[in-house]
């Protein structure tokens, strides 16, 4: 079996600053509804998944602002238009058949972890839809990234290819260290995007280079054999690194809001595509009538 875990805020802003200024004629904002269905489907289609789940940011962690209050401080609110779409977009995603999650005070990737774990006690391998540097440290021979970062996707096919699904060889090839190692090298480099204070002046590639060499961060930081620069840079940043380690480590034992064979994917058709037709996506409301069709569904003309 197959579980498809798609993280809905990357893909909500994605879809928001990708397609600009679509509106219905009741005025109503629908670009990031837009964006979203579309890849949602693009993503079953691809994946055929048997399990699907949309996973939702609900606040920052408690054990995450302790440790450093100014944590995803500067991040900027949610643009008004983009807030208007949210809780439409959810509705139609649970009509195309796939749930919606979150947890108070819960960030996605950890909500994600926790589902992962649990699908690969299953033996359900699972596909993780996101561009999340932090869900890297997940991947596994059960575990796969799907992207659609141009970055990621080769183009030596035919037809060219749309997605990547990264395992452990393209992330160790991607950032330098195996994705068991992922936690150690962020943890150097820190994460401007989240407000996490790395080592100065150290990118991803320096990082990748002293974990190779000393095969973790508790290594390097033990090490006697560093230049004295890099010793007296590393040794000023000892309690930061091992607090970024833990700020970066995904929890993995989260209840789940869901059971795992609760998340079958069942579209409602006629409702999804009455929906459509209300946000006024005439070609994909066609291409489900089509699909409905082919399926002995009854659907209403409009």
């Amino acid at each position: 079996m197959r579980l498809l875990l798609v993280d809905g805020h990357y893909y909500l802003y994605r879809s928001f600053f990708a397609i600009r200024g679509l509106k219905n004629s009741h005025g109503e904002p629908t670009n990031a509804i837009y964006g979203f269905v579309k890849a949602l489907r693009k993503m079953i289609m691809d994946l055929k998944p048997d399990l699907a789940l949309v996973v939702w940011d609900a606040g920052l962690p408690e054990h995450r602002t302790k440790l450093q209050p100014a944590y995803k401080e500067h991040r900027e609110e949610m643009p008004l238009e983009l807030q208007a779409q949210q809780e439409p977009l959810q509705r139609l995603i649970s009509v195309l058949g796939v749930k919606n999650i979150s947890s108070p005070q819960t960030e996605a990737d950890d909500l994600i972890g926790s589902y992962v774990v649990k699908a690969q006690a299953e033996g359900i391998e699972s596909i993780i839809a996101t561009n999340d540097k932090d869900i890297m440290q997940l991947v596994s021979p059960h575990v796969k990234i799907y992207s659609v970062a141009k970055a990621d996707i080769t183009h030596d096919g035919s037809p060219p290819l749309t997605h990547a699904l990264l395992g452990v060889a393209e992330v160790e090839k991607k950032w330098g260290v195996p994705p068991s190692q992922i936690v150690d090298l962020l943890a150097l480099t820190g994460d401007t995007a989240d407000n996490i204070p790395g080592i100065a002046g150290v990118g991803k590639k320096t990082a990748a280079t002293w974990i190779q060499q000393f095969r973790s961060l508790d290594n390097l930081l033990a090490s006697s054999h560093l230049h004295p620069k890099i010793h007296a840079k590393i040794a000023s940043s000892h309690s930061q690194l091992l607090q970024n380690r833990e700020m970066i480590a995904l929890q993995l034992n989260l209840p789940l809001p869901l059971e795992l064979h609760s998340l079958e994917i069942q579209p409602d058709y006629p409702q999804f595509i009455k929906l459509l037709d209300y946000f006024e996506f005439r070609t994909l409301a066609n291409d489900m009538r089509e699909e409905a069709r082919r399926w002995g569904i009854p659907i209403e003309s409009t």
